[in-house]
């Protein structure tokens, strides 16, 4: 018998789904499905597994009053709660045993994370919606594939205690990065967390909420990949750079529509945020496996004075690393050539300044990297059939994919350019980068055990 075994079980209609078992310093996940009745004298065994009366492996139904907290030295411990309370209490997970796949965006505030998470979550599978029954200023997401955290939650100042310090939201000091490593470890292992909520309307920080482990954690915010602990745990990483000039007219639009303040209360923001931006979050790009670049249109010459310069015009590039595990970059028409491409004509739509595509292998931080590159804008979203035909590996389930959710999403900001087709292509990406994890993991018993 080992020293000390942990089972840490998932409670849902009275049945236990998944089961961890920790045995010394070493986590192994029993990923077996628990649904029918117990046959007389079924225990644990000593390797951690569920045996029956006869050795043979079996599975548990638990009455709705009781839960497997701890067993060890050969023992075994069980507390009864009332069914509501075992099901706040222990620590619930629909996906611990093949293990949580942990995603990475990062960007500035006012970039597009909450647009592309919506994106991404269609993608996955289900409408992302708020928790229900639970704080309604929480900022956490959650579909039927994936949870999305806003890393916001990590503050540790408030509002009033950042500007009592004189720091902002971006520096270190403003956020927990041992709670956020703590936390996400444990949620990629398997294990329910109390994650603290940040209010963006009253600036507090309010009472914590139950997050428990989805198929796919999405890690939106300022820094997910700034604490090495925590960079190291993502499976993806995203980074949305985007311009000062095209950030400016983000940022006004949606501070002043969504959030109330006024127009001179976000210049002095974006001033004072800059020097911590410069520092602190900027660099993760270097980072990121890939990379969405919102840069100012090459299309319109800069003497003209046409009123569409307001950032409705944008180039976007789309920045693949080459060589990331289960993740091939997208390309146009030949892989690893050097592509300029101008499809305005009987198939697709373009009115002035035009649409042009680039594709070309380049360097990123010292990285190869493949890049995609579209400047202008869509006349007509179901046109986008055009160029998605002569794009490659993009990981679509069935023809027109990416259009379909184009259409889909029509009226989210970005869909008419660049960034709404790129922010598609790499939703399909993470999809298929999961379905390729858990398919190896499934292929892999020693994979999934440790992974």
């Amino acid at each position: 018998m080992f020293a000390s075994l942990r089972c840490t079980c998932t409670l849902q209609a009275n049945t236990v789904h998944w089961l961890t078992v920790v045995r010394s310093h070493e986590q192994v996940r029993v990923s077996r499905s628990i649904s029918s009745s117990p046959e007389p004298g079924a225990e644990w065994s000593s390797n951690g597994g569920l045996r029956g009366a006869h050795g043979a492996a079996t599975s548990l139904r638990l009455p709705s009053s009781t839960a497997i907290l701890t067993s060890g030295g050969g023992g075994r411990r069980r507390r009864r709660w009332g069914a509501a309370a075992a099901a706040s209490r222990v620590s619930t997970c629909s996906a611990a045993g093949r293990g949580t796949v942990v995603i990475g965006l990062a960007a500035d505030s006012g970039c597009g994370k909450s647009t592309f998470m919506r994106r991404l979550t269609s993608v996955l599978g289900g409408e992302a919606v708020a928790p229900r029954g639970g704080n309604p200023d929480s900022n956490t997401l959650i579909s039927d594939a994936a949870t999305v955290v806003c890393l916001d939650d990590y503050h540790s100042l408030d509002r009033t205690g950042r500007k009592e310090k004189g720091v902002t939201a971006l520096h270190p000091r403003a956020n927990d990065f041992d709670l956020m490593y703590r936390q996400v470890k444990a949620i990629k292992e398997g294990r329910a967390v109390e994650k603290p909520i940040y209010n963006h309307a009253t600036g507090l920080l309010d009472r914590p909420e139950l997050i428990t482990p989805p198929k796919i954690l999405v890690l939106e915010g300022l820094h997910p990949m700034y604490d090495e602990r925590v960079r190291g745990l993502l499976d993806f990483s995203i980074y949305l750079d985007v311009s000062n000039e095209v950030k400016f007219a983000w940022k006004i639009q949606r501070d002043m529509a969504e959030r109330g303040h006024s127009l001179e209360s976000i210049k002095a923001s974006i001033e004072a945020r800059k020097p911590d931006f410069d520092a602190y979050i900027d660099p993760q790009k270097q980072h990121a496996d890939a990379v969405i670049e919102v840069l100012p249109t090459r299309l319109i010459p800069d003497d003209d004075d046409d009123d569409d310069d307001e950032g409705k015009v944008q180039r976007v590039k789309l920045i693949m690393k080459e060589g990331v595990k289960h993740f091939a970059p997208a390309y146009l028409f030949d892989e690893g050539s050097t592509i300029s491409w101008i499809p305005c004509g009987r198939k697709l739509s373009c009115s002035y300044p035009g649409i042009k595509f680039a594709y070309f292998p380049d360097t990123y931080f010292g990285r190869e990297v493949s890049v995609l590159e579209m400047d202008g804008k869509f006349d007509k979203l179901d046109e986008v059939i055009y160029v998605e035909s002569h794009l490659r590996n993009l990981s679509t389930k069935y023809y027109r994919e990416v259009t379909q959710q184009m259409l889909k999403h029509a009226d989210f900001p970005g869909s008419n350019n660049g960034t709404g087709l790129f922010q598609t292509i790499v939703g399909l990406k993470i999809r298929d980068l999961y379905e390729q994890i858990v398919a190896d993991r499934a292929a892999s018993p020693a994979l999934a055990a440790v992974a």
